[in-house]
């Protein structure tokens, strides 16, 4: 009897001290925090760069500043008249920049909420908007086929930039400041120089490019695409690096981590998906929102991912570090 229940003890133990093991190499389960206040489709979320706001772009018209650890709406800005489209953060955090269907951009402060500047001479809705790195300039990217440049100080328009054929849906500049990349219905990304010169063209994916992102070191540049996917290019030769497959639907935004390690991708198939930036492998996939997902960016940490979404909210993800990484 006394063998029996040894047996049967080392039999638990081995059975606990295995469930142990596993536990410990099974990545934690990323957990959600949702923000609510918008009272239609966000489409659009940014984070400051020193990680202290969010700000969001709604179908409502309207954009809101969140306090990012506490998830309080800190400003809710109006006087746009059409449907929120985009927004973006200066590189030191104190301004927020916004794009709408009603033909305008705006500039505010990030700290009060108070409206800086209007930019109103565009031909169409203003899809996107992008400071430069020195926050000196704005990009705005139109449905009228036209990518522009701004100076920021003065309201005045520096460059125009013509090439694409259908509505242009995306514009960012490198993080050096010395090339702007634009993207579009026609399913090309196009390059250029500051003041307006195309450098290249890319004839990225078989439908619309949605958005496209720099990587941190300015060396690639990721796409989204109505086609399901989401690539990677090497700008030195603009040759496509990785194509990243699993979405069943659009994929709207991808966005770096800030090693440039890990791809984030929101899409119409209402997942989040964190990939290896470098082979395309699946690492996580956030699930909760319940309509499409039309954005999401990491948290300077590297630790957090923020989406928004169709169903009106936003969701602040806990995914921890990389495998085989202290942090970031």
């Amino acid at each position: 009897m006394r063998r029996s229940f040894l047996c049967s003890l080392t039999s638990a133990l081995a059975l606990v001290l295995g469930a142990l093991m596993v536990s410990a190499a099974a990545p934690p389960s990323p957990t959600a925090r949702t923000l609510e206040g918008h009272r239609d489709g966000v489409y659009s979320v940014a984070l400051s760069p020193d990680g202290r706001l969010i700000a969001s772009a709604g179908r409502d018209s309207i954009i809101k500043v969140w306090d990012a650890a506490s998830g309080k709406v800190l400003h809710t800005l109006r006087g746009q008249s059409g449907q929120a489209l985009r927004v973006a953060f200066s590189a030191d955090s104190k301004k927020v920049a916004s794009g709408a269907g009603d033909k305008s951009a705006k500039v505010w402060d990030a700290t009060t909420g108070k409206e800086l500047l209007t930019l109103k001479d565009h031909g169409h809705w203003v899809c996107a908007v992008a400071f430069s790195p020195d926050g000196k300039k704005l990009a705005t990217a139109c449905a009228d086929k036209l990518v522009r440049v701004w100076d920021i100080e003065t309201g005045h328009l520096l460059h125009t930039l013509k090439g694409h054929t259908a509505e242009v849906w995306s514009v960012a500049f490198s993080p050096d400041g010395a090339q702007i990349a634009s993207c579009g219905k026609d399913g090309t990304i196009r390059l250029w120089d500051p003041e307006g010169k195309e450098l290249r063209t890319l004839k990225a994916h078989a439908k619309e490019v949605y958005t496209i992102a720099y990587r941190p070191d300015g060396k690639q540049l990721a796409s989204a695409s109505q086609d399901g996917t989401a690539c990677t290019w090497d700008l030195d030769s603009g040759e496509k690096l990785t194509t990243f497959k699993g979405h069943t639907g659009t994929v709207y935004t991808p966005a770096y981590s800030p090693d440039g390690r890990r791809l984030v991708t929101a899409s119409q198939d209402r997942s989040v998906r964190v990939w290896d930036a470098s082979s395309g492998e699946l690492l996580t996939t956030l699930e909760g929102h319940t309509a499409d997902s039309y954005g999401a960016v990491f948290a300077p940490n590297g630790h957090r991912v923020i989406s928004c979404s169709q169903d009106k909210t936003l969701r602040l993800w806990e995914i921890g570090s990389p495998a085989g990484s202290a942090g970031e």
